[in-house]
């Protein structure tokens, strides 16, 4: 996604206490930096941190980390964090914001961090055949997460797209994940206990686009 270069980006992000620029010395020791000793959740590409706020100022009691590549969206997803928590009257303690090309993400994450969860939502479809290993469910990138995801540990997924959904289902199964529940109509039968709906999922509802959603656990 484009857009636009912001100046106060790298001065706040610089300054932001739960944002990391270069968080490859942290791996395997993600447990240490959290207030609590709570089970470990991970976003992988969270854009604009409007899920990821919302998630994780509901849930103290579990550790997050939020990963995305482009600085300019992590900058706002410091603002919504920071606006989140303030309105809930809340320490930002409990998550983390990191930037990181996911396809590198065994930089900054081993066996030992044990992740329980994994969210996935609204990622670059990649349509074309000879980008698909770039999609983010690709069996490539599921085997780079069963690294550090707990025996029993799940991926929760969501997209607008229908071949995305479709060709991540195989994927799922390629890589020895079982489907726990699937639906190609989100909003009609919700498989999550709480849905977050995100700005992309707004959109496209709005534009009579079914959600479909995956739950896979390895």
């Amino acid at each position: 996604m484009r857009i636009r270069r912001k100046k106060w980006v790298d001065k706040e992000l610089e300054e932001c206490s739960f944002y990391l620029d270069t968080p490859t010395d942290k791996k395997g020791k993600w447990n240490e930096m959290f207030a609590n000793n709570g089970p470990l959740h991970l976003e992988l590409g969270c854009g604009k941190g409007s899920f990821i706020s919302e998630l994780a100022s509901s849930n103290k009691n579990i550790n997050y980390i939020a990963v995305d590549m482009i600085d300019q969206m992590l900058g706002l997803a410091k603002r919504n964090v920071e606006a989140k928590y303030k309105e809930k009257n809340l320490e930002v303690d409990n998550l983390f914001l990191v930037r990181m090309d996911i396809e590198r993400i065994l930089m900054i994450l081993d066996k030992t961090d044990v992740v329980e969860r994994i969210y996935i939502n609204f990622c670059n479809p990649w349509p074309k055949g000879k980008h698909r290993k770039k999609r983010l469910t690709h069996t490539k990138q599921l085997e780079l997460y069963k690294t550090f995801l707990k025996p029993g540990g799940e991926i929760f997924f969501k997209t607008d797209d229908d071949g995305l959904y479709i060709d991540s289902l195989r994927y799922f199964e390629e890589s020895g994940f079982k489907i726990i529940n699937k639906t190609d109509d989100l909003h009609n039968n919700c498989i999550f206990e709480n849905n977050i709906i995100t700005e992309h999922e707004q959109m496209f509802s709005s534009q009579g686009i079914n959600i479909k959603a995956i739950i896979a656990r390895v």
